[in-house]
Formats: structure tokens, C-alpha cells, sequence
């Protein structure tokens, strides 16, 4: 390897172990609101984003931590105004502000994504083609995950999918709250390569309720 290569190898070193130790900070300060340790891989990145509908320009990530995912969509070509990014805790809030001054980022809570996505201006411009969810919807109570995602396919396009990761055995979304929007899921890989491992599940309208998303009034 030349030294051009080691020095790029040796930064992208050092930007990973300040993204883990920035990640960690916040996990101990209140781990109760974190669904885990350590960021996301990269290779669990690929996975999640391996599972974006073809053609996919628009896109609203949940639980943007420290921009994993953010920065893989960037790479892969979404466009920064075509992306809406929701991020909870404040010290990650402003690290992903400063990391892509360039999107939209805004700190708040996923039951509120409608309200969020519609101040920041981003509905304008019509409806997303997925929600990539970082969020430890596991461990959420049944009506907290029954608001965030009536909310995100309320802002999705008829074929929109919420793609989610989980560290559990199965689809994080109670069989309730799946019954009660109609809603159907699969399970679409799985990485060891991650701490702890995790599973990609993709969760869609059932054929029956494919309809065009509700409009909110001006």
C-alpha cells in the first residue's frame, strides 16, 4: 500500500473511533434512549440501503445518530435536499448538523415527523420513497410505534418502505400495530458484521391499502 493509501486508511481510522467515542458519550448519559453501544456498520448501512425501491430519490432517516446512514445515501447519490433526517438527542443532533451542513437535519421526536418534515418544507416537494429507521422501535411501547409509523407512511409515496434494522429475532413492529395499519413485512438479511447483529426488515402497505398518502392541509 502506498502512503497516500495509508494516510487515508489512517483518517478514516481515526473519523471511525471519534464517531464510536461520540456515540458511546451519549449512550452514557441516558443509554435508556439509545438502542445500542456503538454506531451502525458500515456493512449494515449497505444492507438498509440494498432495500431502497428502485429508483428512490427521496428519502426520511429516523434516529440519525452520528450519519452512518446519512452519509452511505449521500455516497449513493441522494441528493442533500432530497433527504430529511430526524435525530432525537441534542449533542448528536448538532454533530450531524456540523458533519452534512448541506441537509436537512432536524432534532425532534419520530412521533412528530409529520409536523417536522412539513416546517422544514421538505413535503413540498412531494412525497418520500422510503423511511431508512435507526430508532429502537423494540423496545417502544405499541402506541409509540403505532404514531411513528402512521406518521412516516402518511409522508410516503402508494409503494413507500419503511426499512428498519433490529437486534431481536423478528420484526420489531408489534403484530398489532402491523394489523391495524395494514401493514406486511419481510425479513431482508441479516450482518454479523455489526455491534450487536442485526436484522433488516422491510415493512410496506399490504396490496389492499396502497393508496395515494394523506395530504395535510395547508
Amino acid at each position: 500500500m502506498n502512503e497516500h493509501g495509508s494516510r487515508r486508511n489512517g483518517d478514516r481510522s481515526a473519523r471511525d473511533q471519534a464517531l464510536v467515542w461520540t456515540f458511546f458519550r451519549q449512550w452514557l448519559k441516558n443509554p435508556l434512549s439509545m438502542a445500542a453501544v456503538s454506531p451502525s456498520s458500515r456493512e449494515l448501512a449497505q444492507k438498509m440501503l440494498r432495500e431502497l425501491p428502485h429508483g428512490a430519490k427521496r428519502v426520511i432517516e429516523l434516529g440519525g445518530g452520528t450519519g452512518v446512514f446519512t452519509q452511505a445515501m449521500l455516497d449513493q447519490g441522494i441528493e442533500a435536499d432530497d433527504l430529511f433526517v430526524l435525530e432525537l438527542n441534542e449533542a448528536l443532533h448538532q454533530h450531524l448538523r456540523q458533519r452534512f451542513p448541506q441537509a436537512r437535519i432536524v432534532c425532534g421526536d419520530a412521533r412528530d415527523l409529520k409536523l417536522h418534515v412539513e416546517r422544514s418544507g421538505f413535503a413540498d416537494n412531494g412525497p418520500a420513497d422510503a423511511v431508512i429507521s435507526g430508532l429502537g422501535l423494540l423496545s417502544m411501547p405499541k402506541t409509540t410505534q403505532r404514531e411513528i409509523l402512521e406518521a412516516a407512511f402518511s409522508l410516503m409515496s402508494a409503494h413507500g418502505r419503511f426499512i428498519q434494522f433490529t437486534y431481536g429475532p423478528t420484526n420489531p413492529v408489534s403484530r398489532e400495530v402491523m394489523r391495524e395499519l395494514d401493514l406486511v413485512s419481510h425479513r431482508a438479511s441479516f450482518t454479523l458484521w455489526n455491534v450487536p447483529p442485526a436484522s433488516v426488515y422491510v415493512v410496506s402497505r399490504s396490496r389492499s391499502r396502497r393508496v395515494a398518502p394523506v395530504r395535510a392541509s395547508r
